[in-house]
């Protein structure tokens, strides 16, 4: 009892105040601040894996596919049976067929000071107009602009109403690119009170190269503030671009340019569907009335088919060219080839009966009448009205870019590609699945092919002679890899550069399948 008491008395003055209450309320606050501590903790390391993505292994099934979804074995990414394997996309490259299950963190912003605003309105089908706003977003990054969404043309042949937002995801077209430039919906509200008048507005230069854009464009926005392209298509060229905005160009067309969630869905079924049935061709038959008044192509066609041909092409202004020869364009292979001549050249090239074929295009002149020959050739044609229904398609009805974004979907995933006039479609599919892994495009000869279908026709070369003779022509013309050639001064002969995006496919990967055979 004696030491309970001195003990007592040793404690230092207050800490007697520390009965059971006191050590209570001490053990809370201590709880207290633990529990605020772990929630900080876990809200860090939250934050942390929404930007750290750890790659897999080696030996996950991930790493057989290569950057752009291709199988990189040495079956060059096909399975036993021949056809290429679609199912299996990797994050990015699976943006043409479908949206990713959650959002990707957005990109740091790239900051700069902005020279002014660059207005655009493109011009053409779905396929120019994809190609110049690549090249517009380029422009804007070298010249440091920020760029308002672009206006997709409504006035040409197709008088399509969908605007920017009815064919391409926007939020993903801004989101996307913010590391490299700033794009808004629409000018400022302020800005375009300020100036009270329509923006400075004019077409650039075709074909032109930076230094045309940094003399000429870059003082006419300094001093306008907005500049206006009202055209769009091949003003900027080829070649002579650094290899960072060259990459930029596929950037866009590749990754940042992804169809609308409505779209995709509907492309992904197209493409789901015709996979089931095994190995597809996509022909892109451009036997389409437009096409033919522009080209002022009419072999084959009636004497009243040739007047209506005519008479459309001088109704349209912005075609230049009036008077035609059309077998003179035909014999210099400028015209699309005809769904007779396509069947004899299908079936030239190995293309069994059996082939399933899909039509990528829209209505083919003369309808069936013309159509004809081929179906009897290859029963096995579909196109996307036979495949899905009505209520499906209705949406799209009257939006013909709209209707060729589809079929450009289901162009890029087929096993083979023929496109039968190396319009805008044909080049940039071929574009698209040259960056996919080289995937099998073939383009035709028109011009060798018109020489042999008449000698076949007229009874010169028998059917051997001309198919081995047809074979023999597009043994290097099936999509291998190749480095685009350049023609000094003359950009409208040359490669187009989103035919064949060489920069973007790799020198050494071209050098290294270079010697690849590409049977049909």
């Amino acid at each position: 009892m004696a030491d309970e008491v001195r003990a007592r008395k040793a404690l230092p003055p207050g800490s007697r105040t520390f009965g059971a209450g006191g050590w209570r309320r001490t053990a809370t606050r201590t709880w207290i601040l633990r529990l605020g501590s772990s929630i900080l903790i876990w809200t860090a390391l939250m934050q942390l894996t929404s930007v750290w993505h750890p790659r897999p292994p080696k030996s996950s099934p991930a790493a057989c596919f290569d950057g752009r979804g291709a199988a990189t074995a040495g079956n060059g990414g096909r399975d036993l049976n021949g056809s290429t394997n679609l199912s299996v996309l990797d994050g990015e490259e699976h943006a043409l067929f479908g949206s990713r299950s959650s959002p990707p963190a957005l990109l740091p912003r790239r900051l700069y000071k902005s020279n002014g605003y660059l207005k655009v309105s493109c011009n053409g089908g779905l396929n120019q107009m994809r190609a110049a706003i690549c090249d517009m977003v380029t422009i804007a990054r070298y010249l440091n602009l920020t760029l308002v969404v672009p206006e997709l043309d409504k006035i040409s042949f197709w008088a399509d109403p969908s605007d920017f937002g009815d064919i391409f995801n926007v939020d993903h077209f801004i989101n996307s690119l913010r590391d490299e430039v700033k794009i808004v919906r629409a000018l400022p509200k302020k800005f375009s009170k300020k100036i009270h008048t329509e923006p400075f507005s004019m077409p650039p230069v075709s074909w032109s190269s930076l230094k045309y854009y940094s003399k000429e464009i870059l003082p006419l926005v300094r001093k306008h503030k907005v500049v206006h392209f009202n055209r769009t298509d091949a003003r900027l060229a080829n070649n002579g671009l650094p290899l960072h905005l060259q990459k930029l160009r596929c950037r866009v067309n590749y990754k940042a340019l992804r169809f609308t969630p409505a779209i995709e869905a509907l492309g992904n079924k197209l493409v789901s569907t015709l996979q089931r049935s095994g190995f597809f061709v996509v022909l892109h038959l451009r036997y389409e009335m437009d096409m033919l008044s522009f080209s002022g192509c009419t072999h084959g066609c009636s004497a009243k088919e040739t007047e209506d041909l005519t008479r459309m092409r001088y109704a349209y202004p912005w075609w230049k060219e009036k008077e035609i020869i059309s077998e003179k364009k035909r014999s210099e292979g400028l015209c699309p080839l005809t769904p007779e001549e396509t069947a004899v050249v299908l079936r030239a090239l190995g293309f069994t009966r059996d082939t399933l074929i899909y039509i990528a295009s829209g209505e083919i002149y003369g309808g069936e009448r013309r159509m004809a020959s081929l179906r009897a050739a290859y029963p096995r044609i579909v196109r996307k009205e036979m495949l899905l229904s009505a209520e499906e398609l209705n949406p799209f009805q009257n939006h013909s870019t709209q209707m060729a974004a589809l079929d450009y979907q289901v162009s890029v995933a087929s096993d083979v590609f023929v496109p039968t006039y190396d319009g805008n479609m044909a080049k940039v599919v071929e574009g698209h699945r040259r960056y996919n892994g080289f995937r099998k495009t073939i383009v035709l000869d028109r011009r060798e092919l018109v020489k042999l279908l008449d000698l076949l026709q007229d009874g010169n070369v028998s059917w051997d002679q001309f198919s081995t003779a047809v074979m023999e022509l597009h043994k290097g013309r099936m999509g291998q890899p190749t480095l685009r050639m350049v023609l000094h001064g003359r950009p409208k002969e040359e490669d187009y550069f989103y035919s064949n995006p060489h920069e973007c496919t790799g020198s050494s990967r071209i050098r290294h399948t270079e010697s690849r055979e590409f049977d049909i």
